[in-house]
């Protein structure tokens, strides 16, 4: 095994590292990758120092070998080291932070939410959404299904400040419509006649807690919502 072919391996490794860090997301797989690259390493540098005394023993005496190039390749080897084990470190802080935020958040189970969301869960038959308009003004509200489809829309005037809506389930023809997630769109129309879309809010009842490739989900009913989504915990 040559020097070139040692430092290949030593530039794999390094990129195994540099993936691990950048899948985090996926404690799981970060803590093989990690443990992987670290055994490829050590497996490597064994291979790097059983050639080097080989070349040492076997050196002209009269052209030596380039000491500093060794040197900085067993530098190089020792840094990679140390970049493995804190990517491993930090892998295993992710998964603790992660099972402390499950744990917390399972205390919101059964309680009233207020999500920013697109989308509202209908549970049990019922949705609510709130928003705000500077002034009471004509209010606009549609529900659609996953396929764009309108399935539902209503007109109202709203008040100033805070107003809330609820939705009782069922579409423009009187059906009935199974629980689950729905698109919903909120626009209002100030005094010169301007339409515009208006913030809203999706309140509902937390179900559960879920851990997930992108980080830990609150679960409202169908409806899944980062964490940092959450705007207010009720009863």
């Amino acid at each position: 095994m040559s020097l070139a072919s040692i430092t290949a391996q030593q530039n794999n490794a390094l990129a195994a590292t540099n993936a691990s860090t950048a899948a985090t997301s996926n404690t799981t797989t970060a803590a093989g990758s990690g443990g992987s690259a670290l055994n490829s390493l050590s497996a490597n540098f064994n291979d790097f120092l059983k050639l080097l005394m080989t070349q040492l023993q076997n050196q002209d005496p009269t052209s030596p070998l380039d000491t500093n190039q060794f040197t900085s390749e067993l530098v190089q080897f020792s840094s990679v080291e140390q970049q493995i084990n804190t990517n491993t470190s930090l892998t295993s802080l992710i998964q603790l932070t992660q099972a402390g935020e499950v744990m917390q958040g399972s205390s919101m189970a059964g309680k009233q939410v207020t999500v920013a969301s697109d989308y509202l869960a209908l549970q049990n038959g019922k949705a609510k959404i709130q928003f705000d308009t500077s002034t009471a003004q004509p209010v606009g509200i549609a529900i659609y299904s996953d396929t764009g489809a309108k399935l539902r829309d209503a007109t109202l005037t709203s008040v100033k400040g805070t107003n809330t809506w609820s939705w009782d389930g069922t579409d423009g023809s009187g059906r009935i419509l199974p629980d689950g997630t729905y698109k919903v769109a909120v626009a209002g129309a100030d005094a010169t006649g301007i339409v515009a879309a208006l913030p809203f809010s999706v309140v509902g009842t937390a179900t559960g807690v879920q851990s997930q490739s992108n980080g830990v989900q609150l679960q409202i009913g169908a409806l899944s919502v980062d964490f940092s989504k959450v705007q207010s915990v009720g009863d």
